[in-house]
């Protein structure tokens, strides 16, 4: 049984959510968002939330349950909210700067990394080292600060690169004399 998946997601003022089949649209002062539900669960709008149900008791049916609720859930605070992910750049003569629609790089290597920013996220670089990613799309946001975080990791014995702001970086003892 979901816990999760009970809950119905209530819609904030400002967020407009439409349903036709098993797809649920999601408009807001942020963008549109869409989901293709799965076949196991049925969607319903009604009195300012939706409710997910199963259309049985499978364990796939069951599993989709929460899954399609935390899903929806996000959409909803992405279009009416939107997420942020804060990247820091650890390091003497690392640091971002963001010129038009690139972000570009210095991250100890012999050359500068231009990282094409998308279309459906804004990159803005307060300090040299601090990268702040938002957008309505969580999972999206999630996938570019991990692909700039991919660039430079933050290794274990000074920790310099680049690491989420809310990483705590396990430190390793170098060598004795």
């Amino acid at each position: 049984m979901s816990r999760i998946g009970k809950n119905p997601v209530q819609i904030p003022q400002g967020v407009e959510v439409q349903l036709s089949g098993q797809s649920l649209t999601a408009k807001g002062r942020l963008g549109s968002l869409s989901l293709a539900m799965a076949p196991e669960v049925t969607a319903k709008v009604a009195d300012g939330a939706v409710t997910i149900t199963p259309n049985d008791e499978s364990k796939r049916a069951r599993a989709m349950w929460g899954t399609t609720r935390a899903l929806v859930n996000n959409m909803v605070t992405g279009v009416g909210t939107g997420f942020t992910r804060n990247l820091e750049i650890n390091g003497v003569g690392y640091r971002a700067a963001v010129q038009g629609n690139t972000l570009n790089l210095q991250l100890g290597y012999s050359h500068d990394i231009p990282y094409p920013i998308p279309s459906d996220v804004k990159i803005a670089c307060e300090r040299p080292t601090l990268i702040a990613i938002t957008g309505a799309d969580k999972q999206r946001v999630g996938q570019v600060a991990a692909e700039i975080r991919a660039y430079r990791p933050p290794e274990p014995y000074k920790g310099k690169g680049v690491k989420y702001a809310e990483e705590t970086i396990r430190r390793k003892e170098g060598k004795k004399k």
